[in-house]
């Protein structure tokens, strides 16, 4: 982070057709091709979810692409971001894929 402009941390949750689609799979790619690490998971009501974490810039080019972009077969109709914070490490070695 020779930039400083420090770590966030933010969680996600992606609404529309979001499952069954490699939704997670394509998640977890972008997110290592952007040096983030966190986790993704389907929920029981049919949404995605998860966390990420790392330089800035570098999440915000993350929660576009989940707001807009996904997988190819996925159709969202909607990404909600919360508990938004700057923390001082990361808290995830890697992206991992959560069952």
């Amino acid at each position: 982070m020779a930039d400083g402009e420090g770590l966030l941390s933010v969680d996600y949750e992606v609404y529309g057709k979001v499952q069954g689609v490699f939704f997670r799979k394509y998640t977890q790619g972008e997110a290592k091709r952007l040096g983030l690490v966190g986790w993704v998971r389907n929920t029981s009501h049919g949404t995605v979810q998860g966390q990420i974490q790392g330089p800035t810039a570098r999440v915000q080019e993350m929660q576009e692409w989940l707001r807009k972009i996904g997988s190819p077969q996925s159709r969202i109709s909607r990404a909600e971001f919360s508990n938004e914070k700057k923390i001082e490490a990361l808290e995830h070695k890697e992206f991992q894929i959560l069952k």
